[in-house]
């Protein structure tokens, strides 16, 4: 059990990082063309723009959370007086709301995908599939907030704090050593949260690294009049 925690949580991390960053290297260099979302909003944009803006709003507060929330030190929390119990409600609280807003916009995008019978057509196994990966993994976030209302001294939390700043500094020992006894939801959600990150170069999430930042500074279409 120690070596397949260390191999789940002290390794797998890196293999999945590296297949994140080498393929999604790799496909923009080769298949630009694929680089896309993909977007179906010609067949149906009703349901589209209804899911897609809850779902977009509930997971980038929701991964801003976990990033802010995981890799900030414990030192800098104490600074602005906040204690491991307190943040774990604020997490429980901010996470829950989000989460659910997500999870109304991720059920209408994945009952769509599914029962359109066009939009169905048009899916390939890997649109289908990383639906029901976020569904997954979105609703294994959601359970964890009951686990969590069983401790609220914010230990469960600290651990996972440790597991996340571990692999950042690249000790992985030490971060599989830290959440080696913590909750088997709280596993199970890392071990598909970096599952994600396998699946990125290979699905329509490579939309995320194109951010079309550029439409900010560029100049006015100029549109002459007859």
């Amino acid at each position: 059990m120690t070596y397949l925690n260390t191999l789940l949580f002290g390794i797998y991390p890196y293999i999945a990082l590296s297949i994140f960053i080498i393929g999604s290297v790799v496909r923009y260099d080769r298949e630009q063309f694929t680089w896309k979302t993909g977007s179906s909003q010609l067949l149906e944009s009703k349901q589209l723009k209804q899911g897609s803006r809850a779902f977009h709003i509930g997971v980038i507060m929701v991964l801003l959370g976990h990033f802010v929330g995981l890799l900030t030190p414990s030192e800098i929390w104490h600074l602005l007086g906040i204690e491991a119990s307190q943040k774990q409600l604020i997490a429980m609280g901010l996470g829950g709301f989000f989460g659910l807003i997500c999870f109304y916009g991720l059920t209408i995008l994945l009952r769509r995908r599914l029962f359109n019978p066009r939009i169905r057509a048009t899916s390939s196994t890997m649109d289908i599939a990383i639906l029901l990966l976020l569904y997954v993994q979105l609703i294994l976030g959601l359970l964890s907030i009951f686990v969590s209302a069983g401790h609220m001294d914010g230990a469960e939390m600290l651990k996972l704090m440790s597991w996340a700043q571990n692999m950042v500094t690249f000790n992985g020992t030490a971060a599989a050593a830290a959440i080696s006894d913590v909750h088997w939801i709280y596993k199970l959600h890392v071990f598909l949260g970096m599952t994600l990150f396998v699946v990125f170069p290979f699905s329509r999430l490579v939309h995320i690294a194109s951010v079309p930042l550029q439409y900010l500074t560029r100049n006015y279409q100029v549109v002459r009049s007859k």
